[in-house]
């Protein structure tokens, strides 16, 4: 699989981001399961080392075949590449909880409940305070729900709650969802 030539195309053009780019992810079909595994090696050999990558699989085989998921999580551990941790309501074997770097790459899906939205953010809170002790570097959280209309809201809690906890300074927009957003 010739996969280098794909791969040289978009990393220049995202490396245009300069300073600006933050994690890439590469989130995988549900169809992609680990009979594929062969595939997955060599993207990621092939990968440039320069830019921060996330791996999310969804086919529910990676997560219940123990050898398999260890073979997965070693593959990223050895590329120093980050395991995307997704907590949503409708798939909790994705919430696995494990980390092969230093640093946690979590695609959050609220559930479109306020409440129950801020209580599950509260417990990563705590969860995240943990890891920090325990030496997470970085946090990548990405914060999305298929009701797009609470998640600034729940973004602003969120950033809130770990400046309490974290002793961080994280910027929280003054009308989150208002602002206009550029790349640049």
């Amino acid at each position: 699989m010739n996969v280098k030539e794909i791969i040289d195309e978009y990393c220049n053009a995202v490396s245009n981001f300069e300073k600006k780019l933050g994690m890439v992810f590469l989130q995988l079909h549900d169809n992609f399961s680990p009979k594929e595994f062969e595939k997955l090696r060599i993207f990621v050999e092939e990968f440039p080392k320069g830019i921060p990558l996330a791996v999310e699989v969804r086919n529910k085989i990676w997560f219940e075949d123990v050898v398999m998921w260890a073979d997965y999580c070693k593959l990223l551990s050895k590329y120093k590449i980050a395991n995307i941790i997704v907590d949503t309501a409708g798939r909790r074997d994705m919430l696995h909880m494990r980390l092969t770097t230093p640093v946690a790459f979590i695609r959050w899906v609220g559930c479109n409940d306020d409440d129950i939205d801020q209580k599950r953010l509260d417990q990563w809170v705590t969860r995240i305070k943990k890891w920090r002790k325990q030496g997470l570097k970085e946090l990548h959280f990405f914060v999305h729900q298929n009701i797009e209309v609470s998640s600034p809201l729940l973004s602003a809690y969120f950033i809130e709650k770990l400046n309490k906890e974290l002793k961080t300074y994280l910027k929280i927009s003054e009308k989150p969802g208002t602002e206009q957003q550029t790349l640049l």
